[in-house]
């Protein structure tokens, strides 16, 4: 009986330090705490579907090597350059039928957004956010099988931001217009933006003291989670863009749509000379989930810069997107690549899958600075079938610098 206590004594011990081991080597390898992400770690492989997604993969060099391979075998033959022009001309066609046929039914509302990134809230609901709400969401989250995360991810931005621009408020009162040197804090709800800006004209939103913007909002899975969360909060304001119109009219005819807390409107962010309805720097928040993906190659770099230019010195903009080698990508069949890890479709949308060092040269180049940039690897099972898969994804925060004296 005593040698039995011992083997199971060394069995949970050698679990304890595999799973300590992985946590350390993650947060060394992408300087990120491990418990943020979640704390599903799958130590016994005969367990693999008790559960439908597991933390903090780490890939074998054989598991690494294959999915180089599948990837390289379905790169072979690329789509003709016809039908490559005609994917680019007629993207947003694409996207309006596809949100025509699932409507808004295709995703599920993204209610894990705020544990990943706390800094879509203003600092006040922030903190309320974290000590009133946390466990609750992270309990509905876990149970839906989706983000599992704990409070140790909302130190990680509050200590860059002391570290990098002191305690105060970096993100609000910024004035967008040099000639109007008034602190937009100081305006107050329902007072005309145009008398208070001078020349300014008024703009939705242009009352409101924090701004955040969702590019890509397809249905609306991020904007009634976010306005949810907002609609109480004075001087708060949501934008919401896609160049997809069907998209667009499905956020505004959803019945929590309120047009006094967010303004949806049709954008291609890919078209430099296509204003949007208010200024730059005004943004607090730019979310840019799953959307960079599917514009070319060529053309993520302006859409980046011109996106920079939006968001307030302090401003913050959060990034999640398909990583290189993700399931999505390796099972592409051949004759679906248009160009190197960037594919088609069968309904003719696209997606590209990136390394977290082609998203930091981009979002560098645009002039911002790196304060979270992971390549996140799960186990993702389907129990009823048998099936692992190997899922990747790139999650990255960028703030804008403050300028100098």
């Amino acid at each position: 009986m005593g040698s039995l206590n011992t083997v199971n004594f060394i069995t949970r011990l050698s679990a304890l330090c595999l799973r300590k081991n992985k946590m350390q080597h993650r947060h060394q390898s992408n300087r990120r705490p491990a418990v943020p992400l979640g704390s599903r770690i799958l130590t016994d492989p005969s367990r693999v579907f008790e559960h439908n997604m597991w933390d903090h993969m780490q890939w074998s060099q054989e598991e690494e090597e294959n999915a180089k391979k599948k990837a390289k075998e379905n790169s072979l033959v690329k789509v003709q350059s016809e039908e490559q022009d005609k994917y680019e001309r007629e993207a947003s066609k694409y996207w309006n039928e596809f949100y025509k046929t699932h409507k808004n039914n295709f995703f599920k509302d993204r209610n894990w957004l705020f544990l990943e990134f706390p800094e879509i809230l203003p600092e006040k609901q922030r903190q309320e956010f974290k000590t009133e709400k946390i466990s609750s969401e992270h309990t509905k989250i876990n149970n839906d099988n989706s983000f599992s995360l704990k409070n140790g991810m909302f130190e990680e931005g509050e200590k860059y931001q002391k570290k990098n621009y002191g305690s105060g408020s970096t993100v609000q009162g910024y004035v967008y217009n040099e000639n109007h040197a008034k602190d937009l804090a100081d305006n107050p709800q329902g007072k005309n933006c145009g008398e208070e800006l001078g020349k300014v004209e008024s703009f939705p939103g242009c009352d409101a003291t924090y701004r955040i913007l969702e590019v890509g909002c397809g249905a609306g899975n991020s904007v009634f989670p976010i306005l949810k969360i907002l609609c109480n909060t004075p001087g708060t304001f949501l934008y919401c863009c896609d160049f997809a119109s069907g998209a667009v009219e499905l956020v505004k005819s959803h019945s929590s749509y309120n047009s006094a807390w967010c303004s949806a409107f049709v954008h291609d962010v890919c078209d430099d000379a296509l204003p949007y309805p208010f200024p730059d720097e005004i943004l607090d928040v730019i979310l840019l989930v799953f959307v960079l993906s599917t514009i070319h190659p060529d053309r993520m770099q302006g859409v980046v810069n011109r996106l920079a230019k939006l968001l307030k010195p302090g401003g913050m903009l959060l990034f999640r997107d398909y990583g290189r080698y993700d399931t999505a990508q390796l099972r592409f069949k051949e004759g679906h690549c248009l160009s190197e890890n960037f594919y088609v479709r069968g309904d003719g949308t696209r997606v590209y899958f990136f390394t977290k060092d082609e998203v930091q040269n981009m979002f560098n180049l645009a002039g911002l600075t790196e304060v979270q940039n992971l390549v996140d690897r799960r186990l993702q099972v389907n129990r009823k079938k048998k099936v692992k898969m190997q899922r990747v994804w790139i999650q990255s925060k960028f703030q804008k610098p403050l300028l100098s004296a």
